[in-house]
């Protein structure tokens, strides 16, 4: 039996791979699948990949381009979530600072540089027109870190998505001043060039079961109570993702819509430079649509 090792955040965004671990759809053919969570976000999924410990992962669009440029050897099989991540600003509850207007000292709390806490964090400044020579970074692994940073006393402000960080705003843990968008759908299918290799179009399959059930989820007026059950969130705040939210049912991309993220990564500073989409998208296992 050869096993298919997929690893993405503990997150909601996930159950669709939650399901298909649950279904193994393909163990009759040999292929078993494995799930693994990565609390450390999308920096820390671009190592699995490089290092041979993960043959799939969902990974923040921002996070993987840059980490592809850097030379990532994985591709791009499809979109996880087609729509913007909508990120949570943070700060330690009883700080003084109510509106990031009040902000003194731009110090980021990421979980990893690189990680999408870190290069949103590079979208919050250009949006604020804070200079790159005012940002600090603080590096703390993962939600729980930064938990653990607020409780010690750390000023800085930490991105998040926000109905995952819901709970510990509700219960005083730390405290939301604002939010900022992805400019960009915010979650990829990666497989490694070794998985690529090694189960070939089977990799395809795989998403496109993933296509198939997130359809079937997003069709279910019970969706929101699943969730809530699943992730302990509150099945209102759940109710309010999942309309804002789109899960990827089909294996096409937009040229421009990719282009057009690119363009403002590299204006950004993620990017050095737009990449051809011959370069990170598996070939042949995508639409590209204009």
């Amino acid at each position: 039996m050869k096993i298919l090792r997929i690893i993405g955040v503990p997150e909601h965004f996930n159950f669709p791979f939650r399901l298909l671990e649950q279904e193994q759809p393909f163990a009759e053919r040999g292929v078993r699948i494995a799930w693994t969570d990565e609390s450390r976000g999308s920096g820390q999924m671009n190592l699995a990949l490089r290092n041979d410990e993960a043959d799939l992962a969902l990974l923040l669009t921002e996070s993987f381009l840059k980490d592809f440029e850097a030379g990532n050897p994985s591709r791009m099989i499809g979109f996880h979530v087609a729509t913007p991540l909508i990120w949570g600003i943070h700060l330690r509850a009883d700080s003084e600072v109510d509106t990031l207007a009040d902000l003194g000292e731009k110090r980021l709390l990421v979980s990893r540089m690189g990680s999408g806490s870190h290069l949103m964090g590079l979208v919050l400044a250009k949006r604020e027109g804070w200079s790159p020579e005012e940002l600090s970074f603080g590096i703390i692994g993962n939600m729980e870190g930064a938990k653990a940073a607020m409780d010690a006393g750390d000023e800085g402000i930490f991105l998040w998505e926000k109905y995952t960080t819901a709970p510990m705003v509700s219960n005083g843990t730390m405290k939301r001043i604002g939010e900022v968008p992805s400019p960009w759908p915010c979650f990829v299918m990666v497989a490694s060039e070794k998985a690529l290799g090694e189960f070939g179009s089977l990799l395809m399959e795989v998403r496109d079961r993933v296509y198939a059930l997130s359809e079937q989820l997003m069709k279910d007026p019970e969706n929101a109570a699943i969730l809530s059950d699943r992730y302990g969130l509150e099945q209102g705040e759940l109710e309010k993702w999942l309309r804002q939210t789109r899960w990827c049912t089909a294996p096409s991309v937009s040229r421009k819509e990719l282009e057009d993220a690119m363009a403002t990564m590299t204006e950004l500073g993620i990017l050095k430079q737009p990449l051809g989409l011959e370069l990170f998208l598996a070939d042949g296992s995508l639409a590209i649509e204009a």
